[in-house]
């Protein structure tokens, strides 16, 4: 799904990648978002675990997409399978349930990174119903990283994170070690220790479906965040647990409380 090089020579070359399994019910949606963006010049991997319902019959009605399917070892190393295959400067992940919030979506993230200054760029996002993904529930919206941040409980959404290859290749991929938090891991090395260069976009790039995996029982709210607090202590940033945990509730409160914003058509 890319354009011609005579016409998108000079932009960014984009893979975005989408690991599923046995998401029938959701997947169209998805794929339909992805379909819909103005910004052509980007190949779409569809990372598959070997799904056993009608998700790769509606993947492959779809078309235009470069599949790999089998078991793996769950979604993170299914995302490090993705890494491994991506030809794109740029890449970035849209989950199986979730959906751009507009067409432009990709436009924008292309654009930010046309400044070669800047290693990565994320947004806001939206948590919507899973039966209902007009009505929102949840709006998060981030912030500019500033040094500390994650101590603090704050981390971008990792939907909306889209990292130049190079970054990878230079820092790592998803530590398996990590079953919830891996992409809080993942982005705290990069920004934290590494300090790759990031632009935060104030627009919403991203409609997630409730219920995922961390979020459908306390006790993998409380497993996540306990990677969280393992992660920070070995990136040698140590912090109290009042310390964490305060600023992310209040944080969590204002994302119910928050009002959405328009986006762009």
């Amino acid at each position: 799904m890319t354009t011609t090089a005579s016409t998108c020579a000079a932009r960014p070359h984009i893979t975005l990648i989408t690991v599923c399994w046995n998401v029938e019910k959701t997947i169209a949606s998805t794929l339909a978002s992805v379909d819909a963006q103005t910004f052509r010049n980007f190949e779409h991997l569809i990372i598959d675990g070997g799904s056993t319902d009608a998700t790769l019959s509606i993947i492959a009605a779809a078309g235009n997409r470069v599949v790999f399917s089998g078991p793996d070892k769950g979604i993170y190393d299914a995302m490090n399978k993705g890494i491994a295959r991506a030809s794109g400067d740029i890449i970035g992940f849209l989950n199986a349930d979730d959906m751009f919030a507009s067409n432009l979506a990709l436009e924008t993230i292309a654009s930010a990174l046309e400044d070669e200054n800047f290693d990565c760029c994320y947004g806001d996002l939206i948590y919507v119903s899973q039966q209902d993904t007009s009505r929102q529930v949840r709006y998060w919206k981030s912030s500019p990283f500033t040094a500390g941040a994650f101590r603090r409980g704050w981390c971008p959404p990792h939907p909306t994170f889209y990292v130049r290859r190079a970054v990878y290749e230079k820092y790592g991929v998803f530590d398996l070690r990590y079953s919830l938090a891996a992409d809080i891991e993942l982005m705290m090395r990069f920004l934290e220790r590494a300090r790759i260069t990031s632009l935060y976009i104030p627009e919403i790039l991203v409609k997630m479906r409730l219920g995922g995996a961390t979020n459908k029982s306390f006790s993998n709210i409380r497993r996540q965040n306990a990677e969280i607090l393992h992660a920070l202590a070995m990136h040698d940033l140590k912090v109290s647990r009042l310390a964490f945990w305060a600023p992310k509730l209040v944080n969590r409160l204002r994302q119910f409380l928050r009002k959405r914003q328009e986006t762009r058509d």
